[in-house]
């Protein structure tokens, strides 16, 4: 009798001890941030390089949009989704990711003279980080002025107040970005408009027809948005919008 109950207590404590292991808490280890003397020059360099990297990287959306053709893809597929007239199809994800991935294929050959120019001789440490920087705004740039009006880098040299320049290496990044993108919504939004008239066609063609049937309550909205749907589809849309947005980058 005694030797079940020393066992039945040996039980009940072990099954304790697990329980009370269980609920402690876990340890977290703890990560702590300070400020010290730098032993060595080196060491506040690196600093302030990764510093200088996780602002790039924070503002890298902002450069993506700036300086890349994805201002004029997204707003282009922005127009077409509402010239059919599908409020929300497709989504919003779609066409972001759609314009980003053709923002790449656009980019491919200016990022890879970025890469061979600038980004390949300073990881190889043949250049200082400012000759790399240099270097790799020579490609950005060309890219920029060649789909850049010089009606728009003339009013923003004008608003700067800068003196004429002699030629394009004499236009300053700064004024040259803002009139890039400034290029880029003008060139959307013709697009856009060229996008609307065919499906604007169809919807008059369906007022007309149902006003002429004297059905007047009913939306032609709702009649016409099939129509487009066919019609773009069976003209291979996609392929005709996606083929000449790459094109007018030529």
């Amino acid at each position: 009798m005694k030797k079940n109950l020393l066992i039945t207590l040996s039980i009940i404590a072990m099954v304790m001890g697990v329980a009370a292991a269980a609920s402690a808490e876990p340890a977290v280890p703890a990560i702590s941030i300070g400020v010290g003397k730098a032993a060595k020059p080196g060491d506040v360099s690196s600093l302030m390089q990764i510093f200088f990297l996780m602002t790039v990287l924070s503002l890298a959306p902002g450069l993506m949009m700036m300086t890349t053709s994805f201002t004029r893809i997204v707003i282009v597929l922005s127009f077409l989704r509402t010239a059919i007239g599908t409020q929300q199809s497709p989504p919003n994800q779609i066409i972001v990711a759609l314009s980003l991935f053709l923002t790449f294929f656009v980019m491919s050959p200016v990022w890879q003279q970025v890469n061979t120019q600038a980004i390949q001789p300073y990881r190889a440490a043949q250049i200082t980080q400012e000759e790399a920087l240099k270097r790799a705004q020579v490609p950005m740039r060309k890219f920029m002025l060649s789909q850049t009006r010089e009606k728009d880098i003339a009013l923003f040299i004008n608003l700067s107040k800068l003196p004429r320049p002699r030629n394009a290496n004499d236009i300053p990044t700064m004024t040259l970005i803002p009139a890039f993108m400034v290029s880029e919504l003008r060139t959307a939004f013709q697009i856009g408009f060229l996008i609307f008239i065919p499906f604007l066609v169809v919807d008059m063609v369906v007022a007309s027809v149902l006003m002429s049937m004297g059905m007047m309550m009913l939306p032609p909205v709702m009649i016409s948005l099939p129509f487009k749907i066919l019609l773009f589809v069976l003209v291979d849309g996609w392929g005709l919008v996606i083929g000449s947005l790459i094109k007018s980058f030529g």
